[in-house]
């Protein structure tokens, strides 16, 4: 395919999102689908014009005076893949799978110089208006900024697995796909974010992923994975391990030593971990299945707990921005529900001297530092530990995440990352 009859499929899945309020994986995945002419590169352009419509989905239609799908596909690929107007003007004329011909508003929205010339900051921030009060809240000034940077492509990283390899071992490995170290995280490899059509690797299907030497795991859930703390031979229990990701690090951390129980009110979240288990080298784990007194003989007695809170996710906003323009308070209220009701199960289970890890993919003071404050107002025997001096001991002299009242923001501006937030409360001495 072309660029215009890329461009004409893009408005066709976008419009399809829009009326039948679908996941643009899914929408994606039935236009595929049905369309089993395109390519995998015709695939992926196709995905990559409707993801970065969604990103800057405000931002977009302020410039273009429309948010249709339309409007939205032609800003992208003008602004942000930096083709010419004129250039669409002669392909459209010419090619017969290419939308119909741009109108004159069209070509001079889109050959504007300052295209968001008078916008408010919501528009340039590309955000959900209703989040605004929460995010200055949470960054202050920088909330316009840490909005744009949230706007942006994600890199795809991987966690090398170092109970079966090592970084150097696995960066040879992928030579021939480009990895680059991570800035922070030890074990991380990255390959950014790509421009316009560009393809993200298939590194699942690579030898080394089948032999168990890494995972695929963005910096950030490494970082707060590391900076949750578990050492060897310690007694972990994983509230909410879904599909293991953090499970998984703690064990290499852990050197396969020490217990992890690993649990989930959710069988289905939890499903995936028995093999990948398998695959990574864990014999430190042991997943306990969602029944009724499944963790009763561990109250009390864990050195760690780990509650990676069910949240908003408004974190991962660059993977799913679909997601952003969904969100609203009642989702959020539901959320921040589950929450109080995990941290007050969660904390059962600290021994005298352990440490509760609470950590979301958000970026929402709501779920983050409102939670452990009133975590810590019924529970005073709960106290914080130092932020600045954990992300020192874990990270040297490296630039950190925004330091809150109780624990770290990260963020795609300040760490080059997803959003998360790590808050560590140990719990006092009897």
């Amino acid at each position: 395919m072309r660029l215009p009859g890329r461009l004409s499929a893009a408005i066709e899945v976008l419009g399809d999102v829009a009326a039948r309020h679908r996941p643009v994986s899914e929408a994606l995945k039935g236009w595929g689908i049905n369309n089993r002419f395109a390519g995998a590169g015709d695939r992926a352009a196709i995905g990559n014009l409707v993801y970065d419509a969604l990103r800057r989905r405000a931002s977009h239609a302020y410039a273009m005076g429309s948010d249709q799908p339309r409007a939205l596909i032609l800003s992208v690929v003008v602004r942000d893949w930096g083709e010419s107007v004129d250039g669409l003007v002669a392909a459209f004329a010419t090619d017969t799978h290419a939308p119909a011909a741009l109108s004159p508003d069209e070509i001079e929205r889109l050959a504007a110089p300052e295209p968001l010339a008078g916008a408010p900051d919501q528009v340039r921030a590309d955000l959900p208006e209703w989040t605004i009060g929460r995010l200055s809240h949470s960054f202050g000034d920088d909330w316009v900024a840490e909005g744009q940077a949230m706007a942006g492509r994600p890199p795809l990283d991987l966690r090398v697995n170092s109970l079966k390899s090592n970084r150097d071992k696995v960066l040879k490995a992928l030579h021939r796909l480009n990895p680059e170290a991570t800035s922070l995280a030890p074990l991380g490899i990255r390959f950014p974010a790509g421009h316009g059509d560009a393809r993200t690797p298939n590194v699942q299907a690579d030898e080394g992923y089948l032999k168990g030497w890494y995972e695929v795991q963005d910096q950030g859930s490494q970082l707060v994975a590391q900076l949750a703390g578990a050492r060897p031979g310690e007694q972990v229990l994983d509230l909410c391990a879904g599909a293991g990701g953090k499970t998984l690090a703690m064990a290499a951390a852990m050197g396969n030593t020490g217990q992890i129980f690993a649990y989930d009110s959710e069988r289905q979240r939890l499903a995936p971990i028995y093999d990948r288990l398998k695959r990574n080298g864990v014999r430190n784990v042991q997943v306990r299945a969602p029944e009724p007194g499944a963790l009763g003989d561990l109250v009390g007695r864990m050195d760690r707990v780990l509650i990676d809170a069910p949240c908003t996710g408004s974190g991962t906003w660059r993977r799913r921005p679909d997601a952003k323009w969904k969100l609203g308070l009642e989702q959020m209220a539901q959320r921040t529900g589950e929450q109080r009701t995990i941290l007050a199960d969660g904390m059962r289970f600290v021994k005298p001297g352990g440490v509760l890890a609470y950590i979301t993919c958000s970026i929402l003071s709501d779920e983050n530092d409102d939670q452990i404050e009133a975590l810590r107002a019924a529970h005073p025997e709960f106290t914080p530990l130092d932020a600045a001096m954990l992300w020192r001991e874990a990270f040297g002299d490296a630039a950190p995440p925004k330091i809150t009242a109780n624990g770290l923001l990260l963020t795609p501006r300040r760490t080059a990352t997803d959003g998360f937030f790590i808050s560590l409360l140990q719990r006092g001495k009897e």
